[in-house]
């Protein structure tokens, strides 16, 4: 994501030796109406002609210290549409190690965390565990090699390099538009299952609040758990009684069953809801500028360590409940070894995604040599996190009387409407994706309509038919297909087999075969990360 982000800045041009640009437009700053002063069009003049004297390797003729701004004097524009001025040096503005490790940590938990016990589910419990360790180290060893790559390039400038540059520097225009490609199925993606979490999130919410409201109470009993803590199946009660939304006993009057299906007529899961998020949404996509949203993105920890909370509580009043049976299922149990095994690497795939913006990640901190160490730890911390709420999740889900199989998607729909420790989970959910949806649609727009028309923000009309196209895939899908496993394994699945394993594999080994280090081990290793990658892919379709 952060080729998508990246600032096109003087200071750019100054630390890469190419030409130094100051944009005849408005800055921010005391005078809405400021523009470039004359000042700063010799400055620019005098950099740029430093900049012909030299190419990117020779360091020679780099532009002096006097020639270039004090940090003071430089603004940067970005693709939010502003300029902003420079407040401090990078190393000032340099993060320590901790603060990098759970800013890594935060960017990279995601909603996959919601479906990873159903991933071990469908995989089997020992088999799960396996996968997800094995995974992870698998996800962080290509992602060490991401983030090395810019410096394995000799004799070129690469301090401001993503990978997707490094990828053109290999495979020219053909890697560039693929690895395009490739993050936006992982952009799209990771919208849609948003589209219909908030869907989710939303409806249940709505319940809450309008059985609170009318007294109306919604017994489950035949298709979940008695006591406090419920615990439901929700397809079981689906199949069993589409006509009914379980017992419901209404405290009101006589025309309250009247008021009870008006209301399931215009609050539904898959033919109303989305449709209402339209309203609201839409509009906050067409924003030229996403800085406002960033301000919430506190929230995805705040959120994360609820939901961790809440599955502690729900394990310690459920307790486990586990049989091991290695290859044979039963009424209540999954065997612990099944081939359903690639629907959890397709959606570990993505929940240990973080390939395409770590470049940008590490830039900012404090100890560039700790780089690795820092990653590895937040990579340890993500797997932790993940095996946590799967282990325990799978372990307390009460079998009998329900069966394992019952595990959802989103671990959340196993509990009722009415619980509520699961209903404030959902609205901070709701709340988080809200504002972070227009972020990942700004970052769409950054990166498609940069590449198709130099310009983020080519007109209110192109911006609008992008988002109505996106959107529309989300309610598409919230209507007709709201399975977010499956939607998270296939988009984590395909944008992995590129940014994952193909790409990181080949500029590995095309990176040794230049300084004649390729051995004939290595070149079979990444060989078969590459013949993995596909397979994932192919094998979701299977499923």
């Amino acid at each position: 994501m952060e080729t998508d982000i990246k600032v096109a800045l003087g200071l750019y041009g100054v630390l890469s030796s190419r030409p130094f640009h100051v944009e005849p437009r408005n800055i921010v700053g005391d005078d809405p109406q400021e523009r470039v002063s004359a000042e700063a069009a010799i400055l620019n003049s005098r950099v740029h002609y430093y900049s012909r004297l030299t190419g990117s390797s020779d360091r020679l003729l780099s532009p002096p210290n006097h020639v270039i701004p004090r940090p003071e004097e430089i603004y940067i524009y970005s693709p939010l549409g502003m300029a902003f001025k420079v407040t401090g040096s990078d190393a000032s503005s340099r993060n320590p190690s901790i603060i990098t490790i759970f800013a890594i940590w935060n960017t990279m938990m995601g909603t996959s965390i919601l479906s990873i016990p159903w991933g071990i589910k469908q995989s089997g419990f020992t088999l799960g565990i396996l996968i997800l360790i094995f995974t992870g180290l698998l996800m962080l060893y290509c992602c060490y090699i991401v983030l090395k790559s810019p410096k394995a390039i000799p004799y070129v400038d690469t301090s401001d390099w993503e990978f997707p540059d490094v990828c053109r520097y290999y495979f020219g225009k053909f890697g560039q538009w693929s690895s395009l490609v490739f993050s936006m199925v992982s952009l799209i993606g990771a919208m849609v299952v948003y589209w219909v979490l908030m869907s989710n999130f939303l409806y249940n919410t709505g319940q809450f609040i309008y059985n609170y409201a009318h007294n109306v109470n919604v017994s489950d009993s035949e298709y979940g758990t008695n006591g406090s803590d419920k615990v439901i199946c929700p397809f079981a009660r689906n199949d069993a009684a589409n006509h009914t939304h379980g017992t419901v006993d209404l405290g009101g009057g006589g025309n309250g069953t009247t008021d009870f299906s008006s209301f399931e007529h215009w609050w539904s899961k898959t033919n109303t809801i989305p449709l209402y998020l339209i309203i609201l949404l839409l509009p906050l996509l067409c924003f030229r500028s996403a800085s406002f949203f960033a301000r919430f993105t506190f929230l995805g920890t705040i959120s994360v360590i609820y939901l961790i909370s809440l599955v502690t509580y729900k394990a310690i009043r459920l307790g486990f409940h586990l049989e091991f049976h290695w290859f044979d299922s039963t009424k209540l149990f999954v065997p612990e070894f099944r081939l359903l095994f690639p629907q959890l690497t397709g959606v570990l795939t993505l929940a240990f995604f973080i390939h395409n913006c770590i470049i940008t990640l590490m830039k900012s901190n404090k100890h560039q040599e700790n780089n690795v160490r820092d990653l590895s730890v937040a990579y340890l911390l993500v797997g932790l996190t993940y095996l946590y709420v799967g282990v325990l999740i799978f372990a307390a889900f009460p079998s009998p009387p329900l069966s394992k199989e019952c595990i959802e998607p989103n671990f959340l729909d196993n509990f009722p409407s009415s619980d509520v420790m699961v209903f404030v989970a959902r609205t901070c959910l709701l709340f988080q994706m809200i504002t972070v949806y227009p972020l990942l649609g700004y970052l769409v727009r950054v990166q498609m309509m940069g590449q198709l028309f130099g310009n983020h923000y080519p007109s209110f009309c192109h911006v609008l038919l992008l988002n109505i196209i996106i959107v529309g895939a989300g309610v598409l899908m919230a209507k007709f297909y709201p399975n977010i496993g499956s939607i998270i394994r296939f988009s984590g699945a395909t944008c992995g087999l590129a940014l994952v394993f193909i790409f990181p594999a080949l500029v590995h080994m095309i990176s040794l075969k230049r300084q004649g280090a390729l051995s004939w081990p290595s070149a079979v290793f990444h060989t078969f990360l590459i013949l993995l990658g596909i397979a994932n892919l192919v094998a979701q379709f299977f499923m």
